[in-house]
């Protein structure tokens, strides 16, 4: 005999699938323990007892009268009159040949429904069993099913779980801000109430878990536990990627439903049929004469009654399952189950950003929340960003002290302390803790949250943003209104500008650097600049292709404008002429073959660099003499070919860069800018330096690098304040003895000539040092050994 502990795989399955198992597959499943129980009993007695017992049938001779006893009369016709003595053949097997006969009549008489009722009991329930369970086993459910369950497991224990649910309401700052005093008084008023209430709360729904958002939380999570939360979140994010593909679970399901319910029908149909033919006395003709002498017999079958009561119990169990898979049925196909909503979820905890799902991993959240819609809501934490990025934030924290963010503090070039943090999964909440901190510089971080705690830095005049998208709390906005003077902003796409920087009221330097699309381009910054009434200087690094008309806004009182286009032709630039007051303009990498004229309405214009565009011709400087205080003029990186004469007019230039031209002669007229402390000639075309050079007197850095120039001319050393001359890589092969008159020379570039010895002379030069004369090693050593030695000394 089987036990029934054996058939206990296919009904039970690992205790955490329970979870999976919704009310109506567990009542199933007790109701297949119950057919099973009957199918089982059923075989038992069919093994254990005699199945049929028979004895011949008394058979009367026709038109014979009987005698009845104690009666005179004659019966009817009908009735035999005589009756004969039943004699069979006599033998030493009787025993075998009632054996023999049982077995027979078993076989031949008895109805095949009454024969195998029990054997169709235990099949019809094996078959119900396995419909119920074999999606847990098929390996293309499974491995999704103990994935999630394993998942699911380790979301519902982790300390996370009840920390987000208790901390991380999804509420904006400004809100929890507002939310909080108020909270505290409704919970002080209510507690008790709630404490009273509690127990006869009905559902999950009703029990909002944000009664424990303002209570003191609990110490920090420790490290193990942060980057055990951290895998989770990186687990379930893979996880729904990879189950939402398919629906394999629900049609499965599905079909093991349907295969249920036609089970069921057949089951009904056939039973209700055949339980009549369930009966105690059974008829048997078998011609068994030569062997017994008898051909009729009457049968007993032993178990008909019991089976009988056993069929109509067993039709009872069968049309409850049934009734179970019709409402099963009713769910898959009434409710929409490929798609999962978390909104009561979102509502409760107050995680607004909890993404509602899709196919298979919808169907088993629904499977869950027959079980305990617990489990689903906190297995939402993990799917939550606002979630995710608290507990990175804890993490940050961790790893980023206020000690360590001290250690990085360097000063930068506006003189102020600043720290650098690069590419980190957040802002951590220490870097408020520094309050010494001037100057922050952020870059490729993603989900900067700047809260209200900023105001704790009172010396923070300076922020940089380099591809940072950026959330900031409504009080730290009015804290960068009135204390921030530098902001840098780099972004790849214009919707990555904060809109709050439109307000900056004391922003004094604005630098925007990013690309636009041409479209784009015409509204550089989205919105007017016009509440920026301190700014002074504005760089915009983009590919415009005019001056954007929102600069007017700030046109009164801006004084350095820097435009850096990718190479992006610059037209159309008349919006320069209503920026009367500015002193310093770049227009960088424009594509401008001339010089705008609109420049020469700048008055107070003190610098102009043009580095980087495609001009040929100057011819249009002589305007530049309107501008009576232009001191310094960039005309580098161009295709410039000569210098015209009239650039004598320039009488205030200090500073003139001409590198990287194609200059091949230097007009005399050019020394008559007698103002020049800085010159640029490098990596032209030059072969002759005019002896008007000397004319001079202020130079103090000279340099024509990468030309083409054999001899110096000697008035170039009657420019006795010069501190810098370069005359690397030309074709000089003689320097002069008279380099002795530059008593101030600090750096002197000789590298790439033709020079064969040095001139004793270097050594009057005082201030030179080897570390500022930029020569050829064997060529050093030509100097006196005294003179060496001077120059090594610091």
């Amino acid at each position: 005999m089987i036990p029934v502990t054996e058939f206990r795989q296919f009904s039970e399955q690992q205790p955490q699938f329970r979870v999976l198992k919704p009310w109506w597959d567990v009542f199933t499943d007790y109701l297949s323990v119950v057919m099973l129980m009957i199918g089982v009993f059923g075989c038992t007695l069919q093994v254990m007892q005699d199945k049929i017992i028979c004895l011949p049938q008394r058979m009367s001779m026709p038109n014979q009268t009987i005698l009845l006893p104690n009666k005179t009369e004659l019966v009817s016709p009908a009735v035999p009159q005589d009756v004969h003595e039943m004699m069979g053949l006599k033998t030493n097997l009787d025993l075998q040949q009632y054996s023999f006969i049982n077995q027979m009549c078993y076989e031949k008489a008895l109805h095949w429904y009454a024969k195998y009722f029990p054997y169709l009991v235990l099949i019809h329930t094996l078959i119900f069993m396995v419909c119920s369970n074999f999606w847990f086993k098929f390996p293309g459910s499974s491995s999704k099913i103990e994935h999630f369950i394993s998942i699911l497991g380790k979301c519902f224990d982790s300390p996370w779980t009840t920390r987000a649910l208790s901390e991380v309401s999804g509420e904006n700052p400004e809100e929890k801000d507002k939310k909080c005093s108020a909270s505290r008084a409704i919970l002080n008023v209510s507690v008790e109430g709630n404490l009273d209430n509690l127990e006869k709360t009905q559902s999950l729904k009703s029990i909002p878990e944000k009664i424990v958002v303002d209570k003191p939380t609990a110490s920090a999570l420790e490290k193990k536990e942060g980057e055990q939360a951290k895998a989770l979140f990186e687990k379930v994010k893979k996880f729904r990627l990879h189950v939402e593909e398919g629906d394999i679970l629900y049609i499965m399901y599905v079909r093991q439903t349907v295969l249920k319910v036609m089970k069921f029908l057949l089951i009904i149909a056939y039973n209700s049929a055949l339980v009549s033919e369930v009966q105690i006395t059974v008829k048997c003709n078998v011609d068994m004469q030569d062997m017994t002498g008898y051909k009729h017999f009457s049968c007993n079958h032993t178990m008909a009654h019991l089976f009988s009561k056993l069929s109509y119990c067993y039709l009872c169990f069968v049309a409850v399952y049934g009734i179970t898979c019709l409402y099963t049925s009713y769910w898959l196909f009434y409710r929409s189950l490929k798609e999962y909503s978390f909104e009561y979820v979102r509502q409760e905890t107050g995680i607004d950003d909890i993404p509602d799902v899709k196919n298979d991993f919808a169907f088993m959240l629904h499977m869950i929340d027959q079980y305990d819609p617990l489990y689903s809501k906190r297995f939402a934490v993990f799917l939550s960003e606002v979630s995710e990025n608290k507990l990175k934030q804890l993490n940050l924290n961790h790893e980023w002290t206020p000690e360590k963010l001290r250690q990085r503090l360097m000063t930068n070039h506006n003189n102020r302390l600043e720290l650098q943090l690069f590419m980190l999964s957040g802002l951590p909440d220490t870097i408020f803790e520094v309050t010494e901190l001037q100057s922050l510089k952020l870059e490729i971080i993603n989900n900067v949250t700047i809260p209200a705690s900023i105001a704790q830095l009172e010396d923070l005049q300076e922020l940089s943003l380099y591809q940072c998208y950026l959330k900031i709390h409504a009080t730290a906005t009015s804290f960068l209104k009135e204390n921030l003077k530098v902001l840098r902003v780099k972004f790849d796409d214009s919707r990555e500008l904060p809109h709050w920087l439109y307000h900056l009221r004391n922003l004094e330097e604005l630098y925007l650097i990013g690309s636009l699309s041409p479209d784009a381009s015409k509204n550089v910054v989205l919105e007017s600049l016009r509440e920026l009434k301190n700014l002074k200087t504005l760089s915009l690094k983009s590919n415009f292709t005019k001056i954007p008309q929102s600069i007017v806004d700030v046109s009164s009182h801006l004084q350095r404008l820097y435009v850096y286009n990718d190479g992006t032709k610059l037209v159309m630039l008349n919006n320069l002429k209503k920026m009367v007051n500015l002193t310093e303009l770049e227009l960088v990498h424009c594509d401008l073959e001339r010089i705008p004229h609109a420049v020469f309405s700048l008055t107070n214009l003190q610098e102009l660099d043009l580095k980087e565009n495609n001009l040929h011709s100057i011819e249009e400087i002589v305007s530049c003499q309107h501008l009576r205080k232009l001191t310094c003029l960039k005309l580098w990186h161009n295709s410039i070919c000569y210098i015209p004469e009239h650039i004598k007019k320039l009488g205030s230039l200090e500073r003139l860069y001409f590198s990287h031209n194609k200059i091949e002669i230097l007009p005399s007229h050019l020394f008559l800018c007698n103002k020049l402390r800085y010159l640029d000639l490098s990596n032209n075309d030059i072969r002759f330096i005019p002896p008007e050079i000397g004319v001079l007197q202020s130079l103090q850095y000279f340099s024509v690098t990468c030309n083409k120039i054999e001899n110096l001319p000697d008035e170039l050393f009657f420019c006795k304040k010069l501190t810098t001359l370069k005359l690397a890589k030309n074709t000089l092969s003689l320097l002069s003895p008279k380099i002795s008159y530059l008593v101030l020379l600090t750096h002197l570039e000789l590298k790439g000539n033709h020079f064969e010895l040095l001139p004793p002379e270097l050594g009057f030069c005082r201030a030179l040092k080897r570390s500022g004369l930029m020569v050829e090693d064997a060529l050093f050593e030509t100097l006196p050994s005294e003179i060496r030695d001077k120059m090594k000394t610091e």
